[in-house]
């Protein structure tokens, strides 16, 4: 009896197998050996220094306004007007204070009549005790009576001097020279006791305000000398910090501080300052510095990729920013001198991948040859480049 033949069983295993390879997903290819610049860590001399922008502002500048309410009828003073002490600026209806002097006054005379009828009173009992017509009692009530006369026109005499003072706050008058930098009220408007109407600035000392952030304030203390410069004429003065606020502002988060300027320089009130604060024991410190572009945001902080030789893989290496020192970062922590730190390219990357240092070719006379090694990010840059191998 003959047995079946397994060839046909054997092509149907050929032909399953083949569909299955066919149907399955093709291997990825793997992935490309990045080209990475690369950078030495090193330390160099802490060099740029800080400019701040800042406004010139008189030393003593006053919000003046009226000691009474009322409403304001005339205002005298212009904005930028010069104004010397005792000059009016601005003036209130002054009829209801006018009209309250006139009934104090009219206190005064029907107060000073009762006194001249109780001392004509007191001569008279007087006389008749000398003659013992009337007993020592009655000449006491008499004098007492002139002693009230006499408080009463007392009281309406000071009353009507209050009311004359109230009728002479009607109107505004400065109380030094100065040129008006503000105005906030005017005629017609009625404003309360103590409104601000106009703001003067008081001729002497100027100052130079400014502010700086919360890593710097430290560094700026009342006494250290300062460099200002002005943007109008580019002129340089040496001045000296005067005050630095107790508290941030609330909004910005900075401090601000007042530089007190030479007694012979008056720049324009308003215009603008450039300081660049002399803080000693900051220039030429040692630190480590990286360009930004070596630098990548990680969580909630910041890190680099550090070249491992041996693998030539990169890791992460979290840091940690001090400051900026021009177009440089300075490291507080996280790196260590002759670490090799990727400089550019740094997002295209991943833990562990293997990567090979970037060479620049530049093509002469129909060959290419290595381009030498990348120049420097600064001179006193403190990361230095890695020629290619």
């Amino acid at each position: 009896m003959n047995q079946p033949s397994a060839f046909p069983w054997r092509l149907a295993s050929l032909v399953l197998a083949t569909a299955l390879a066919a149907c399955s997903k093709p291997q990825p290819a793997p992935e490309p050996v990045r080209s990475v610049k690369v950078l030495t860590v090193g330390t160099s001399a802490l060099a740029s220094s800080h400019e701040y922008a800042g406004e010139v502002r008189p030393r003593v500048e006053s919000r003046l306004g009226f000691r009474v309410a009322g409403k304001i009828v005339q205002r005298h003073a212009e904005l930028g007007q010069r104004v010397r002490s005792g000059q009016v600026l601005a003036q209130l209806d002054a009829q209801d204070y006018r009209l309250a002097a006139d009934a104090a006054r009219a206190q005064v005379a029907a107060a000073a009549t009762q006194r001249d009828l109780a001392a004509a009173d007191f001569k008279r009992f007087a006389a008749l005790k000398d003659q013992n017509f009337i007993s020592g009692a009655e000449l006491q009530r008499r004098e007492a009576s002139l002693k009230a006369a006499q408080a009463q026109l007392d009281q309406a005499q000071a009353q009507l001097a209050g009311q004359a003072n109230q009728a002479g706050y009607t109107r505004l008058s400065a109380d030094a020279d100065g040129v008006i930098t503000g105005i906030e009220a005017e005629p017609g408007q009625v404003v309360n006791a103590g409104s601000p109407v106009v703001r003067i600035a008081r001729d002497g000392p100027r100052d130079v305000v400014f502010s700086v952030p919360e890593d710097k304030v430290a560094r700026t203390r009342p006494g250290s000398p300062v460099a200002v410069r002005l943007w109008a004429g580019g002129e340089v003065v040496q001045g000296e910090v005067r005050e630095v606020a107790a508290s941030a502002d609330p909004v910005t988060r900075t401090y601000s501080v007042k530089v007190s300027l030479p007694a012979g320089a008056q720049p324009p009130l308003g215009s603008t300052a450039y300081v660049s604060p002399q803080a000693p024991g900051t220039a030429g410190t040692p630190v480590i510095k990286l360009p930004t572009s070596a630098l990548r945001q990680e969580g909630q902080g910041s890190a680099v990729w550090v070249l491992d030789r041996a693998s030539m893989t990169v890791r992460s290496q979290p840091v940690q920013i001090a400051t900026a020192d021009g177009n440089e970062a300075v490291i507080a922590g996280g790196l260590q001198p002759g670490m090799l730190v990727v400089s550019a390219g740094v997002h295209v990357l991943a833990p562990g991948q293997k990567v090979r240092i970037y060479e620049e070719r530049t093509a002469t006379a129909g060959a290419a040859r290595p381009a030498p090694a990348q120049p420097a990010v600064a001179a006193t840059a403190a990361v230095q480049p890695v020629a290619a191998r």
